[in-house]
């Protein structure tokens, strides 16, 4: 299980070596994506909070990038945090996701993207539910939901 700490770590020592890497032009991208999809995971674009479609669905499930298709969070680790976006404790496996510092907005936040592809997901906070105390707040339009 991941802590905050091994989290901090990843966003300035290096990140997990993926199972795989994923590389595409924009041109590529934008004919894979909807608009806002590339928006949001090529140009780091965030959603409105309490508008995306996988805020309130907790079917069972795997989520996976939407960009690559590559496995990032299980359904049983989904919970309702309040934000409006889909939150969750865990990635599926400890290389699914990297790590960058984020000081975008004036303060300092971690990002979090997919390890495959580079595609921005949202950030990762502190203050999330026990075990991990984690909370991977993710923009709903960056992932597809795989129903068991």
């Amino acid at each position: 299980m991941l802590t905050w700490k091994e989290v901090i770590n990843f966003s300035v020592k290096g990140n997990p070596i993926p199972d795989r890497k994923v590389e595409k032009k924009d041109a590529e991208w934008k004919e894979l994506l909807t608009p806002e999809q590339f928006r949001i995971t090529r140009q780091k674009g965030t959603e409105r909070p309490h508008s995306g479609a996988l805020c309130t669905i907790y079917d069972e499930g795997q989520y996976n990038c939407i960009c690559c298709n590559t496995p990032l969070f299980d359904s049983t680790i989904k919970f309702d945090s309040g934000t409006g976006w889909p939150s969750f404790t865990q990635p599926v496996k400890e290389n699914a996701i990297k790590y960058h510092k984020d000081t975008s907005m004036g303060t300092v936040r971690v990002e979090v993207l997919c390890n495959a592809c580079d595609g921005h997901l949202g950030h990762v906070f502190p203050d999330g539910p026990a075990p991990s105390g984690l909370r991977y707040c993710i923009n709903s339009e960056a992932m597809q939901l795989e129903k068991k």
